[in-house]
């Protein structure tokens, strides 16, 4: 094995180290995610309108930006 197969070998190895290392690793505590506080649960109904944007744009046409309440 030459030289350049054996720095291949250990740019390879170290990639995968790396990703392996990333999903072994114990994950960082975010109060959000770990306690489901601060944020709407799924089933509650929101508070106030629902809105959505619309952008309608064509060639030789004005772009819009239309702001829909629901």
């Amino acid at each position: 094995m030459d030289w350049q197969q054996g720095l291949a070998l250990l740019i390879v190895g170290g990639t995968a180290g790396v990703f392996l290392w990333t999903k072994a690793r114990p994950k960082k505590f975010t109060f959000e995610n770990d306690t489901h506080c601060g944020c709407t649960s799924g089933g509650a109904p929101s508070i106030g309108p629902k809105q959505s944007i619309h952008f309608h744009a064509r060639k030789g046409e004005r772009r819009q930006v239309l702001v829909k309440n629901e």
